[in-house]
């Protein structure tokens, strides 16, 4: 008698379990289904070699694993990687139909159970890094990968912060900081250099800047360079930079030009100064460092991207200096016209970043 009790026991528990998990699920498709987007708008390569290629579809959405976030992207902005996977000139390949882009602020839309309590329905959030698929109207993420954007800043200002602002930041704040009347060379007007540009005024360093445009030698002055340099009217504006600084050199380099430039850095550095290389914009070949390094004992740092941890020390730094640091954008694109903002980046006529409005 015992031994039926039991058995009854265990097979109503057993129902009632199955009972409660079967409208815990049939719970969250109705969530799915009336509260979550199923279907995106989304950008793709239908193969590399020309922004041509690039071409837009509506595709099934599938709903937010259990631990994952959905978030509404509303901006996102471009960088010179997007640019090189695009025209297949970037070193790693990637599939074709890649849906493109890594950088977008958005807003948080569904959070699954599993997700943790670190998001919650509305917050603002970024995404950034190696990972593509961001030139989209939606898209899943793990939370960990998100972080919370400045309230200051609207979302086109915030999709510049994960790539371009960061790696900026690892550069001159990293393991040794740029300090307060130190000098930093800045290479170029691009988003990367821009956001370099202000971070080292909120340090209070001093700033040369270098570009082949004297009008965008104007705009980078009006932001707050000390000394500009035309390097195309001076070919051997390392020259012009020893000049500047009294025959020293300067602390740190902002490299984005790669080979063709990176000579020229190695001469401009003080001995045990710092040359943060970041892109190969420049292009060109290989140049011999070893001596030049050796002789001016100096430190040559490769940076890719940078930390959450970096990311949240960054986006406190912009809290105390809102508008020493808050973004350049040069143009904003509608959703509808994401070739053209590709093809406006590529024209390098920009200054700070080519931002895509999604939302």
């Amino acid at each position: 008698m015992a031994i039926a009790r039991l058995r009854h026991l265990a097979v109503t528990c057993s129902v009632s379990f199955l009972s409660n998990r079967y409208i815990k699920l049939l719970s969250l498709d109705n969530h799915n289904n009336h509260g979550s987007p199923t279907t995106t708008k989304e950008y793709f390569w239908t193969k590399h070699g020309a922004l041509e290629n690039l071409s837009s579809r509506e595709s099934q959405l599938p709903p937010p694993k259990s631990h994952e976030v959905l978030v509404k992207i509303h901006a996102v902005s471009l960088q010179y990687r997007d640019l090189m996977v695009g025209v297949g000139k970037y070193p790693s390949k990637f599939p074709d139909q890649l849906v493109p882009c890594s950088d977008m602020a958005g807003e948080v839309i569904a959070v699954g159970e599993d997700a943790g309590s670190g998001w919650t329905k509305g917050d603002r959030t970024a995404h950034g890094g190696a990972i593509h698929g961001v030139l989209t109207q939606y898209k899943s993420f793990r939370p960990h990968s998100l972080v919370r954007i400045p309230e200051h800043l609207s979302y086109e200002e915030a999709s510049t912060l994960p790539c371009a602002a960061l790696t900026a930041y690892n550069a001159l704040m990293g393991p040794v900081p740029l300090k307060g009347g130190d000098t930093v060379l800045i290479l170029g007007t691009g988003g990367v250099s821009i956001h370099g540009l202000q971070f080292a005024l909120a340090s209070g360093a001093n700033v040369i800047a270098t570009s082949s445009s004297d009008e965008k030698l104007k705009i980078v002055t009006k932001l707050g360079a000390q000394h500009v340099i035309n390097y195309k009217n001076t070919p051997e504006w390392h020259e012009k930079v020893l000049e500047l600084t009294g025959g020293r050199g300067v602390d740190h380099v902002l490299e984005v030009g790669g080979p063709d430039t990176l000579a020229k850095c190695l001469k401009a550095i003080r001995v045990g100064g710092w040359i943060h290389t970041i892109g190969f914009v420049g292009g060109g070949t290989p140049t011999d460092v070893v001596f030049p390094t050796i002789r001016k004992a100096c430190y040559i740092r490769g940076i890719q991207i940078g930390s959450v941890a970096q990311f949240k020390d960054m986006n406190r730094l912009l809290a105390l200096h809102p508008e020493v640091t808050r973004p350049v954008i040069d143009k904003v694109f509608p959703f509808e016209e994401a070739l053209q903002a590709y093809k406006y980046l590529e024209s390098q006529a920009h200054v700070g970043k080519v931002v895509i409005k999604v939302a």
